[in-house]
């Protein structure tokens, strides 16, 4: 297809989705889409919660080592590079509702292996399965919500995965204390059970349909999408156009080096390595730890840490749409600079015997600020913007390898943080503030605004196909 017929394609495009009403309307089906694939999200939230919340109980119960309970309490993350190397491929193949599905079942038996453990053994396949599982969420989770989901809406959509992920966590560890780990691994499973029931009802994503030549059924689920009363005809001319298109370029793993996906691949991995290495799930990991070096209260610390991340990321969700991605992406990097200086100075107050008082309250700012920044874009809005910016025939290995970037740099960071803290506990939040500095210039450089644009329009347009 040579430009000015892709040029022109865009054109229509724009026009015809604003003609047919297809960039406004939500209907009960794409909701209820909508709220089955963040089942996953919430039974996300509730593992990563899990382990901080279970360990007195787990420890008591079971007469585990605390190294026992380490490798059981890190071992997700192996699950999670594991899923991250089968997440794409299995979405092409047997689609986004099926690959739900299967991500679910791991997820379910894994939580139910944590429940009935009898030893460490039969924890770690739990944690490992549940890891496994969430390897393959984190990726295939916001793909859907994306391609099932109108543009003017998209964005806000996508970004409530983050949101109940991040409301499981919370959830999970305030209640820790309360609950036994038995019964709490039963709770974790019920989001998975409700999602293997609930994809009996809502629709293959249209765009997969397109994908794997299933014209007829592209036109019926996107008329269930957009309502009975709305066309999709020209809607599912244009994905089949552009999926044609796309496919004629091989969706191999070495094709996403190819010079036209340059952009879409600098923009996802650049995003995925600053997230990582600004310290999140370090802070999220060791943020009690954080608190007692600091001579403040760790249960006060980590309970508020964990309550103002939900409203924090609810407002990124209401903002997503009418603010765009980029402005919110770039505030919360530059609150999380501040916020990292911040706990970088009163550490380094506190090792040059300096305004000591003032440590623990600096700390306390700086690790809620961090938090509440976090929340705000860099927590979800990556994710976002991988499932909007990669063409349908490499959206599998792309989802594949960011989702390996994302768990590999995350053990790095994890595995090397308390080395870091026992080397210099400032220069450790200082080096994470100045990872936010670059994460403020990437995204105002090379990352691209998608907000407002049909999934087709941006992919051609920012992997050159014009």
């Amino acid at each position: 297809m040579d430009g000015e017929t892709v040029e022109a394609g865009l054109l229509t495009m724009s026009n015809h989705s604003n003609a047919d009403g297809e960039s406004s309307s939500v209907t009960g089906i794409v909701l209820l889409s909508t709220l089955v694939a963040l089942c996953a999200s919430l039974s996300t939230g509730c593992a990563i919660g899990y382990s901080s919340a279970a360990e007195t109980g787990i420890l008591e119960d079971l007469d585990l080592t605390v190294e026992a309970y380490t490798v059981f309490g890190s071992i997700m993350t192996v699950g999670g590079v594991i899923g991250s190397l089968v997440n794409g491929k299995l979405a092409d193949l047997i689609g986004r509702r099926g690959t739900m599905w299967f991500s679910a079942i791991f997820s379910t038996a894994g939580w139910f292996s944590i429940a009935f453990a009898k030893n460490a053994w039969w924890l770690d396949i739990g944690r490992l399965s549940i890891g496994f599982s969430v390897g393959i969420i984190y990726y295939v989770v916001p793909v859907y919500i994306a391609e099932v989901t109108p543009k003017d809406h998209r964005g806000r959509f996508t970004s409530a995965n983050q949101l109940i992920i991040s409301c499981g966590f919370s959830l999970f560890y305030l209640i820790g204390n309360a609950i036994h780990w038995r019964t709490m691994a039963v709770l974790g499973a019920i989001p998975s059970l409700l999602q293997i029931v609930g994809l009996f009802f809502i629709p293959e994503s249209p765009r997969w349909l397109a994908k794997v030549g299933r014209q007829t059924d592209l036109e019926a689920v996107l008329q269930c999408l957009r309502g009975k009363n709305v066309s999709v005809s020209q809607e599912a001319a244009d994905i089949m156009e552009y999926t044609e298109m796309f496919q004629k370029n091989s969706g191999r793993i070495l094709d996403l080096f190819q010079r036209r996906y340059a952009h879409s691949l600098i923009v996802g991995v650049g995003l995925m390595l600053l997230q990582q290495f600004s310290g999140v799930n370090a802070v999220a990991y060791y943020a009690s730890t954080i608190f007692m070096d600091a001579d403040f209260s760790s249960s006060i610390g980590t309970i508020s840490l964990a309550i103002i991340g939900v409203p924090a990321i609810a407002l990124s969700v209401l903002l997503t749409d009418k603010c765009g991605r980029r402005p919110l992406l770039n505030v919360s990097a530059a609150g999380m600079c501040l916020s990292s200086f911040l706990v970088g100075l009163a550490f380094y107050f506190q090792d040059h015997n300096l305004c000591e008082e003032l440590t623990p309250i600096f700390v306390f700012i700086g690790m809620l600020g961090y938090g509440a920044s976090y929340s705000i874009g860099i927590a979800g809005l990556p994710w976002v913007i991988m499932s909007e910016t990669f063409p349908v025939n490499i959206k599998g290995s792309a989802g594949s390898l960011l989702s390996l970037v994302y768990w590999s740099c995350s053990w790095i960071i994890t595995y090397t943080f308390n080395y870091m803290m026992e080397w210099n506990s400032a220069g450790t939040f200082f080096f994470f503030s100045a990872i936010s500095v670059l994460t403020v210039l990437f995204v105002t450089k090379i990352v691209p605004e998608t907000k407002g644009r049909t999934l087709e329009e941006l992919q051609a347009s920012i992997s050159h196909f014009h």
